[in-house]
């Protein structure tokens, strides 16, 4: 299993040294995603001051942007790095879309999938010398004149993975992406029973297998080197899985685990305007919710404790850890579960 990392810095000169430094320690991969700065911009120091660590967005807000302008950033990226680039895009919901970047929403599912093929099509044509005649429901992409043509990659096209809650996206990913990133609001069990069953079909439906096929998990993961350090650990993820679980489309996870009703409470108290009730909400989320949620280990025992619960299931692993640590914390796991 790899094991990977969210980038912690924003400004690309300190950027530069956290992947020379993140690379040494033995991570295989460095993820941005979209929040206050843009996703892609922050990948180019890491690709320039690294040579061995895959680079990608986890995620992009498709949406915001048309295939022709990812195609051709993620292109860029992809050549730059050598090859390491992964695309990972996300649909964000329907108010980020239409009112923060003034873009059209609708039928998330079936316009994610069309803006897949489209960015395939448009790869196909620079790196293949195929016309471009893109013609979808949501997207036309059909000029494409040599002054506006770049180079070929001498790498082929950047994997495309997808991020997805419901079953309609995971099935997407399933049959025109190369991976899944899966909330981190989930369980092995739901994994196990509900969305690996659904990713099949979406790869039937695709004409491909599981091993075509690339899961990157981001895990909570509650550790320390000492109680005080655990206690701190378990607060910071209960609090986060507290916020997670207040939002009605996550409901599932909880039901399936016979929890729909802690749910409905915590969606309740998220309404409020205490501003205590984000750590009134985590109060809610027991030991049993905690470590069915979360793997709960010491240093030492975390990552054969990670393999027991996702090997199998995850490709890559980014430890998702909402608490004050550093790095060192997951060294021992790293080295366990990269051994397999």
């Amino acid at each position: 299993m790899k094991v990977d990392a969210m980038l912690r810095g924003t400004g690309l000169a300190e950027l530069a040294a956290e992947a020379r430094e993140r690379e040494a320690a033995g991570l295989d991969g460095l993820w941005s995603y979209e929040g206050p700065h843009d996703p892609f911009l922050p990948l180019m120091p890491v690709a320039e001051h690294t040579s061995r660590v895959a680079l990608g967005t986890a995620i992009a807000v498709a949406f915001a942007r048309n295939p022709m302008s990812t195609a051709y950033v993620a292109h860029d990226l992809q050549v730059h790095s050598g090859g390491r680039f992964l695309l990972g895009l996300g649909s964000q919901v329907k108010p980020h879309v239409e009112r923060r970047f003034a873009m059209p929403w609708s039928h998330p599912a079936r316009r994610m999938r069309e803006y897949v093929q489209a960015l395939r099509a448009i790869w196909s044509a620079w790196n293949d010398g195929e016309r471009l005649a893109f013609r979808g429901e949501f997207y036309s992409h059909t000029l494409m004149t040599p002054f506006f043509t770049p180079a070929p990659s001498p790498y082929g096209p950047p994997a495309v993975y997808l991020a997805a809650v419901g079953d309609q996206m995971t099935r997407v990913a399933g049959e025109v992406c190369d991976g899944l990133l899966p909330h981190a609001f989930t369980t092995d069990r739901y994994l196990r029973e509900h969305t690996l069953p659904v990713l099949e079909e979406g790869l039937a439906a695709g004409g491909r297998s599981r091993a075509d096929f690339s899961i990157a998990l981001s895990g909570f993961v509650v550790s320390g080197t000492s109680e005080e350090e655990m206690a701190v650990a378990a607060r910071g993820v209960r609090e986060q899985i507290a916020f997670y679980g207040s939002t009605p489309a996550y409901r599932p996870v909880l039901e399936l685990h016979g929890w729909g009703e802690l749910g409905v409470e915590l969606n309740r108290l998220s309404r409020g305007t205490d501003p205590e009730r984000w750590r009134r909400m985590g109060e809610l989320v027991d030991d049993e919710v905690l470590g069915t949620f979360a793997v709960v280990a010491e240093p030492d025992r975390l990552g054969n404790a990670l393999l027991a619960r996702f090997d199998g299931i995850a490709d890559r692993f980014t430890p998702y850890a909402p608490y004050p640590h550093d790095d060192t914390l997951f060294g021992p796991a790293t080295e366990v579960l990269r051994r397999g």
